[in-house]
């Protein structure tokens, strides 16, 4: 079972607002919640798509997150996952229960997800309509079940959202992108759309705020999150990725995708600190 070292210590609150423009927030957002299985029920199937992402846009609008979307795909066209009708397997980073509505404000898809997010108070019945696919974490010896089932989904055209690391982490730490739901996409030969998703302050630098890890609980995470002044959501749709026929090369190429920008910024501080390195053996070589 997948594991984070992340813990309450990781979460490190920043610029908030007050109690009342927080009061205000939490009111909106169950607002939105109350009102979506309606609006849900009354709109055609044709149209039910873009009135799920409407509606998940105004609830992160709601709880105080702006979207951003950044396209680094070569050819790029509307800002979305893929075409209505055409499968994809969509892999993001997971950092906390806002992932899955910043994904839906992108473009409306299914997730793999924890079984028990049904039962949650007011994102369950979010999970229910937007057809969870469910995991048990505890029982992972049914998991040739749930690949199977996001199979045949991928393989009738829907977009499945899954995060491959297997559990939350901060939003500054990160794990490695198991490869097992891959094998859906290896199966049905349906691409894979990498997400790189952060969440960044005021300032633009990272932020934790939204991290659901350790001891944590949903309200305390959804309260943390509603007091947090200028949160915004950063979606970078990376180049998409040939399923191939390897689901744990897949996976890696995925993971590269995901982490580019992590993995380059690694690559400038090793460079940076053998270069000082040099610089210091050099000023103190004797002549």
């Amino acid at each position: 079972m997948p594991i984070s070292p992340c813990a309450a210590g990781c979460v490190q609150p920043g610029a908030e607002v007050g109690v009342l423009r927080a009061g205000i927030r939490a009111a909106g957002a169950l607002s939105v919640l109350a009102a979506y299985p309606f609006a849900h029920i009354v709109t055609p199937p044709s149209r039910r798509s873009g009135v799920q992402r409407h509606f998940a846009g105004l609830l992160l609008r709601s709880c105080g997150i702006r979207l951003r979307v950044v396209d680094r795909r070569p050819v790029q066209g509307r800002p979305e996952f893929a075409p209505s009708g055409t499968g994809v397997l969509v892999a993001c980073g997971h950092i906390g229960w806002a992932d899955i509505i910043v994904l839906a404000a992108v473009q409306p898809l299914a997730f793999v997800a924890r079984a028990d997010l049904v039962d949650w108070p007011l994102l369950g019945r979010l999970a229910r309509i937007m057809r969870v696919v469910p995991i048990e974490r505890e029982r992972l010896r049914r998991l040739p079940e749930v690949v199977e089932q996001v199979g045949q989904r991928l393989a009738a055209g829907e977009r499945i959202g899954f995060f491959p690391e297997g559990t939350t982490w901060c939003g500054r730490a990160y794990g490695k992108l198991r490869p097992a739901i891959f094998q859906a996409a290896v199966d049905t030969g349906t691409p894979v759309q990498p997400v790189r998703l952060r969440y960044l302050d005021l300032n633009g630098n990272r932020s934790t705020v939204p991290g659901f890890v350790g001891e944590d609980t949903l309200i305390g995470s959804v309260g943390r999150v509603l007091r947090a002044r200028g949160l915004t959501a950063e979606v970078v749709l990376a180049p998409v990725e040939p399923a191939g026929g390897d689901r744990i090369d897949l996976a890696r190429r995925c993971e590269r995708a995901v982490r580019a920008e992590e993995l380059s910024d690694a690559a400038h501080a090793v460079l940076a600190a053998a270069g000082r390195q040099l610089t210091r053996a050099a000023v103190a070589a004797p002549g």
